[in-house]
C-alpha cells in the first residue's frame, strides 16, 4: 500500500476537499464512505471502489484488512495515512479508520411513475433521508425520488443513516415532482396532519407511490392537491405530529403488511 504522510500531497488533499465540501463532492461526482459497515455493502451490492483508503491502526484490524485485501485483488488503488491525517477525513468518532471513494450514481429517470415508490418534497435533515431511506429498503420500496433543494442523498452523513440501504436502491435527485407525479400509473398517497382517512383505513394492497415533505412546513400545497390521496397517521398525546422520518416507516410497514 502507498503511504502518504504529507498534508499537502494532491491526492490528500483532494480527500480533504471531499470530506468537507459538497460542492467539491457534486463536481466531481464522488462521494465518501466511512467505517466498515458502508465497505461491506459496497463491496456485497455494488462492486470496487474508485480507491481504498485506511488509517496506519485499521491495518491491525481483522475485518479492515479483509477489506483491503479485497480491494487489492480487485486492483483498487489502496492507501495508508497517518492516523491523525486519517482523522482530519473522517466524521466518525472512535471509527475502525477504513473508507472508500466512490463515485456518485448516476440513475436515468423513468418515463413513468409504475412501482412502488417514496417522493421526497424538499427533505433537509440528512438523519431523516437516511433513516428513509433504510426503512424502504427494509420494506421492499426501491424507486426514490428527491426533490431540488432536498439534503444530498450521497453526501456522507445521509450515506451512514442509511447503513448501506442506498446500494440496493434506485436514488433519483433534483427531480420535478409535480412532473413526476403527472406521469404516475399508481396511486400517489401524500401525508397530512390534516387528513381525515388514517393510514389504516387506506388500501395499500397494491404498488403506491409515498409523497412526504419538508419536516416543518410539510408537503407543498401544489403537491398536496396532485395527490390521488391524503392520508394521516392517527396518534394519541398532545404532539401535533410525528417525526418524518417515523411517519415514513410507519406507512411503509402498514403497507408490507396489507401486502403479506
Amino acid at each position: 500500500m502507498k503511504s502518504i504522510t504529507s498534508a499537502a500531497n494532491p491526492l490528500y488533499k483532494e480527500l480533504k476537499l471531499l470530506a468537507t465540501n459538497a460542492q467539491a463532492r457534486r463536481k466531481a461526482g464522488r462521494t465518501l464512505l466511512d467505517g466498515i459497515h458502508l465497505a461491506q455493502a459496497y463491496l456485497q451490492h455494488a462492486g470496487q471502489p474508485a480507491l481504498c483508503v485506511a488509517s496506519e491502526s485499521a491495518l491491525a484490524h481483522d475485518e479492515a484488512a479483509v477489506l483491503i485485501r479485497q480491494c487489492q485483488a480487485g486492483k483498487v488503488q489502496c492507501i495508508v495515512l497517518p492516523d491523525s491525517q486519517y482523522q482530519a477525513l473522517s466524521q466518525v468518532e472512535h471509527g475502525v479508520g477504513l473508507l472508500f471513494v466512490i463515485e456518485t450514481p448516476k440513475s436515468e429517470l423513468p418515463s413513468a411513475l409504475t412501482q412502488s415508490a417514496v417522493l421526497l418534497d424538499n427533505l433537509q435533515d440528512p438523519g431523516n433521508l437516511g433513516s428513509i431511506l433504510r426503512s424502504a429498503a427494509a420494506a421492499g420500496i426501491r424507486q426514490i425520488y428527491c426533490s431540488e433543494g432536498s439534503a444530498s442523498a450521497w453526501s456522507p452523513k445521509v450515506l451512514r443513516a442509511g447503513m448501506g440501504a442506498h446500494f440496493i436502491l434506485d436514488i433519483f435527485e433534483g427531480v420535478d415532482l409535480a412532473a413526476l407525479i403527472a406521469t404516475a400509473q399508481i396511486p400517489v398517497l401524500a401525508t397530512s396532519s390534516y387528513a381525515t382517512q388514517s393510514i389504516y383505513q387506506a388500501d395499500l394492497s397494491g404498488a403506491l407511490a409515498w409523497l412526504f415533505g419538508h419536516e416543518g412546513q410539510g408537503v407543498a400545497e401544489d403537491l398536496l392537491q396532485l395527490a390521488s390521496q391524503q392520508v394521516v397517521i392517527p396518534h394519541r398525546g398532545q404532539m401535533e405530529s410525528l417525526n418524518v422520518a417515523a411517519a415514513a416507516a410507519v406507512c411503509f410497514f402498514e403497507q408490507m403488511r396489507q401486502t403479506s
